[in-house]
């Protein structure tokens, strides 16, 4: 990743002077003694991690964009480029330097010390041995691309290995080889493999990274791209569902889909009233892409609940259901690229967004420094301009600071919180003593009393906040 490093070393400080108190309520309970709800973080009650607390607050709900505007403002990003890639675009072939620039940007040794798990240093052979595994020499001068659909949730990695390295022995939350997550059905370009051969270096709309082989169907290009075309679509609307069990055909059964997964959705006049041995008529019935015994790419009916969390199409981009969307990831682990079957600040956000079919860059620093969508940028002394902007915040707009996102949701006692996939946690209590904790999981706090440090607010770093919505001419 682009700001790997300093993505998720982020230290959540809070001055809590406007924030005297515990942030401990009672809890109704209907026939017995109230529990009670204790936090150790400043600002929050209880009823703050309800959506509905948030919801009530909107002054208008009012339609952000329609589906043509969203998918010209998608359109629009993927043309320019600069960190979405267009897989539709591409030819049938790519210069070797290409596929050298973008395999040099993760396949790389780091530029401080790693550690195994084991507490040993990462050495020089041990890069080399990594390094050796890319096969960079082994490009030619001109690749002929392969087209693939992503068949379970999996991971990108920096180099082809399933090994975790990390910046400390003891910080073993964050992995440095990982680098993103995929999900079935997304499509992937593959433009070279590894030398044991259970590796593909694969493009797909947002990243460039190594994939295993066992999460990738191969097929023709014609037939990747007409299943992508096929509507309606079902759309997953929840934080994660599962596919149904299926005892007959495990590469259909419980599949993990993460929020915005799209599949075709298919009828029960196409495919019968038996799926694998189930009725399908209180289920919908999805074609979900699967891997054949040679690895290449074939569809199958598969049924997900009609209990489950998701949607015909792509939901309405309204602030209420920003909201929703978001908050249905509360409490959830963070995971540093996906990681812990979780994921982490972008890829909370770039979640939520998806459900609305709206496409992001993939880091932090991509989205805060690129023109994807309308952004005030603020330079260091711009305090002012910055508080005026915080008074004038829209539901979902994203605030950008140095390796961090975070997602306005609303103002509460004249203060703006936030909801966002966070790590630490430390502030000054009311006594000015430094407290340090952790959240490491999808959390809502205050935003005006952060900070970076000792010196430094969250306030007077915030370089972007951006709100999605089109880029006028």
């Amino acid at each position: 990743m682009i700001l790997k490093i300093s993505l998720h070393i982020l230290v959540v400080v809070y001055a809590f002077n406007a924030f005297a108190g515990t942030g401990t309520r009672p809890v109704p309970s209907a026939g017995a003694a109230s529990p009670v709800y204790v936090s150790d973080v400043p600002g929050i009650s209880e009823e703050m991690l309800s959506v509905d607390y948030w919801a009530d607050r909107l002054a208008s709900d009012r339609l952000r964009m329609g589906d043509r505007q969203i998918q010209a403002f998608n359109a629009r990003n993927l043309a320019r480029g600069e960190f979405l890639h267009d897989l539709q675009a591409l030819g049938e072939t790519m210069p070797g330097e290409r596929v050298r620039e973008l395999l040099d940007g993760v396949s790389s040794p780091a530029s401080s010390a790693r550690f195994y798990r084991d507490g040993r240093e990462v050495r020089e052979a041990d890069y080399g041995r990594m390094q050796a595994s890319v096969q960079r020499d082994r490009i030619p001068e001109l690749v002929e691309l392969q087209w693939g659909l992503v068949v379970e949730r999996a991971s990108m990695r920096s180099y082809p290995t399933r090994e975790s390295i990390f910046k400390t022995p003891t910080d073993l939350d964050l992995d440095r080889l990982q680098e993103t997550g995929v999900f079935p059905g997304q499509q992937v370009v593959l433009l070279h493999e590894s030398a044991d051969g259970e590796w593909w270096f694969a493009l797909n709309y947002h990243y460039a990274a190594w994939l295993p082989k066992s999460a990738v169907a191969v097929g023709k290009r014609t037939q990747v791209e007409q299943w992508l075309a096929k509507v309606p679509r079902l759309v997953v609307t929840g934080a994660q569902v599962r596919t149904n069990f299926n005892p007959v055909d495990a590469r259909t059964s419980e599949r993990v889909l993460d929020m915005g997964v799209s599949l075709p959705l298919l009828s029960a006049a196409e495919v019968g009233h038996n799926v694998k041995g189930q009725n399908p008529f209180a289920s919908h019935i999805v074609s979900l892409p699967v891997r054949d015994g040679a690895g290449r790419l074939a569809f199958e009916p598969t049924l997900i609940a009609r209990s489950r969390d998701v949607a015909t199409g792509y939901l309405e981009y309204r602030p209420s259901l920003v909201l929703e969307q978001a908050f249905k990831f509360l409490g959830e682990r963070y995971g540093w690229g996906h990681d812990f079957n979780g994921r982490d600040c972008t890829g909370f956000v770039g979640e939520v967004y998806k459900s609305f079919g709206i496409l992001m860059p993939r880091n932090s620093g991509q989205q805060g420094r690129s023109a994807f969508a309308p952004t005030q940028f603020f330079e260091p002394g711009e305090e002012r301009k910055r508080r005026q902007a915080l008074d004038s915040l829209n539901v979902g707009d994203l605030i950008y600071i140095p390796g961090h996102v975070m997602m306005y949701i609303g103002h509460a006692d004249g203060e703006p919180y936030v909801i966002h996939d966070v790590t630490g946690l430390s502030y000054f209590n009311a006594d000015n003593e430094f407290y340090r904790g952790t959240l490491s999981g999808v959390s809502v706090t205050p935003l005006e009393p952060l900070q970076l440090g000792r010196e430094r607010s969250f306030v007077d770093s915030i370089y972007a906040i951006k709100t999605i919505q089109p880029v006028m001419p």
